[in-house]
């Protein structure tokens, strides 16, 4: 399989970010464009100790990413492939683009969560 960035799907389109998601085979395929520097912690509270349970695989084209695990922080440039881990929370860098790939059933539920929390985060802005 193979596809340009722009023919996936967007999944997550604000003025800060934009995701873009699909599965292929036995993995969800995420690449996101990052504007604007976001902890996006918040969007995983109601999980397992408020973190993100999915290990994603990825590779860094432009910008840096930092996984907080709570007893340390790993932090990604342009250039690295990294290995996350369950039980982070990211920090993604104003410039970043990325591609991961994902369990789908963890993945899945994970994003459930951050949907929700995303929703309720938009409606108390308003």
């Amino acid at each position: 399989m193979q596809s340009k960035p722009a023919d996936i799907d967007v999944a997550v389109e604000t003025p800060e970010v934009t995701i873009r998601c699909t599965q292929w085979g036995e993995m969800i395929l995420e690449t996101g464009t990052i504007r604007q520097t976001m902890d996006v912690a918040p969007l995983f509270k109601g999980l397992p100790d408020d973190k993100c349970q999915c290990p994603h695989w990825g590779y860094i084209f432009k910008g840096e990413m930092t996984f907080n695990y709570g007893d340390r922080s790993e932090t990604y440039t342009a250039g690295n492939v990294y290995y996350a881990a369950p039980g982070h929370t990211p920090v993604l860098g104003e410039g970043l683009e990325y591609v991961e790939f994902s369990p789908p059933e963890l993945y899945n539920q994970t994003m459930e969560v951050a949907a929700k929390n995303l929703e309720a985060m938009m409606a108390a802005s308003h």
